[in-house]
């Protein structure tokens, strides 16, 4: 089966992006309130992508039942197509998110991964993976070994989204990421990540350190103290665009979608300074969109037009 090409509407469509990971539903549990939606990072970042216009497909592990159905209804709600093979578990996934006052989430997760081995026939213009899909055994060596084959052939984009409760080790988990990032283009990860990751670093020496295993481009988001673009010849901090906070759930993600956009955009290649700049604002203006409502509730291209130009007339007027 080709994976990156398939009949939606009628009409055979190249993706743009190809996005691996794990799907689950997210329990929201807040004071007496329990609410159950799709999510999980990578299918938060194929959700985003759809909202935002791009061609995207899913390959994922799902099961089919009520939750799994719920999941891919949320992902074609978005134009998002799950790729052949995401059927395969007899359970679909869960992650129950306790809210805490501020809008911050502790998980907790009932999940299995596994992922048949696949081998699409070509490659979209962008593959991103990340989270638990790239740790957890037996689907996080099916994952890497795509990475392997997609390696060179189109841009990888890469985010940890680290969860310790399902990691082995510390040593394990540092190892198997560090062997990713040699696969990637481009690492994005948070400043907690970084920080449980490289306990001992300064957040500029972890960003150094990536570079230094084999990506082009590292960025560190840091939540309301905006993010940080590193490259071999750049260094460009972002300030956050600020907002009344909800809750947290899936900014990072919405963040990720946006970024991805914008790589499919961008008017030159490479990394230079201008590209980061733009890069950054608008992927800062889709995480504040997310933020100000509840779940993982990305913004629309229309949404992110109006903020990054609302964005840009406030800058202009207090110039």
């Amino acid at each position: 089966m080709d994976y990156l090409t398939t009949a939606r509407h009628g009409a055979h469509q190249t993706l743009d992006v190809m996005v691996v990971g794990e799907a689950l539903i997210d329990v929201v549990t807040a004071s007496h309130d329990r609410v159950e939606h799709p999510g999980g990072s990578p299918a938060n970042v194929a959700y985003g992508l759809g909202r935002l216009g791009v061609t995207t497909g899913l390959l994922t592990a799902i099961a089919p039942d009520a939750r799994g159905n719920a999941i891919e209804n949320h992902l074609h709600s978005a134009g998002v197509i799950l790729l052949p093979g995401s059927k395969s578990l007899t359970r679909t996934a869960s992650a129950t998110a306790t809210l805490a006052p501020d809008g911050s989430a502790m998980y907790d997760f009932d999940i299995s991964w596994d992922l048949a081995p696949t081998a699409p026939a070509y490659f979209p213009k962008i593959l991103h993976t990340g989270s638990i899909a790239t740790f957890l055994s037996p689907g996080a060596s099916a994952v890497k070994a795509l990475l392997e084959q997609a390696h060179r052939q189109c841009m990888i984009t890469y985010d940890p989204n680290i969860r310790p409760a399902l990691l082995g080790s510390h040593a394990e988990a540092k190892a198997i990421f560090e062997e990713l990032v040699a696969l990637t283009d481009v690492v994005k990860l948070s400043d907690e990540d970084a920080r449980w990751l490289y306990p001992l670093k300064s957040l500029d020496e972890t960003a150094a350190h990536i570079l230094g295993l084999g990506t082009g481009l590292t960025i560190i988001t840091k939540g309301a103290e905006g993010s940080h673009f590193t490259t071999a010849a750049a260094n460009i901090s972002i300030p956050a665009v600020k907002s009344k906070v909800a809750d947290t759930i899936g900014a990072g993600d919405s963040y990720m979608s946006a970024l991805i956009l914008g790589f499919l955009t961008r008017g030159t290649e490479g990394f230079a300074p201008a590209v980061l700049e733009q890069l950054g604002h608008t992927a800062a203006a889709a995480a504040a969109i997310t933020v100000q409502r509840p779940g993982a509730n990305p913004p629309t291209l229309e949404e992110l037009k109006v903020a990054i130009e609302a964005h840009a007339t406030a800058h202009y007027a207090g110039a």
